[in-house]
């Protein structure tokens, strides 16, 4: 899922886990994904490495149909621009990218001159 959730598909998100210091990460990317528990460390099956997730509260229901919850997990693909900064995302950042530094429960994340780095950013920063 892309960068462009709604925040009322976050209202029961409790706490944002991170897994590793986001302090140097000019993005990383967000999706929503189903999974069995509210809380918990989830299960991994991406290419790259999961560097956060959130955790639900009590309120949240589980899909009637699957039986499972939707959370977010922040991740890194091997090609994104921490493992390779002059790579494909040297300039810009992929679509569900978004600025560590703006995420919080109940809140989906901005893109920021940081995170999108590159013409466009500097573009938008100047009008």
């Amino acid at each position: 899922m892309s960068s462009l959730l709604n925040e009322s598909d976050l209202r029961h998100e409790a706490a944002v886990v991170w897994l590793e210091d986001t302090e140097n990460l000019d993005y990383v990317r967000q999706a929503l994904d189903k999974l069995a528990r509210r809380r918990g460390k989830p299960r991994y099956e991406r290419d790259g490495r999961m560097v956060g997730y959130t955790e639900l509260d009590q309120h949240a229901e589980a899909d009637p149909d699957s039986g499972l919850y939707s959370r977010r997990v922040f991740f890194l693909l091997p090609h994104d621009r921490d493992s390779e900064p002059n790579g494909v995302y040297e300039v810009g950042a992929p679509g569900e990218a978004i600025d560590p530094r703006t995420l919080q429960a109940r809140r989906v994340g901005e893109k920021t001159p940081r995170s999108q780095r590159g013409p466009a950013a500097a573009i938008a920063v100047s009008t």
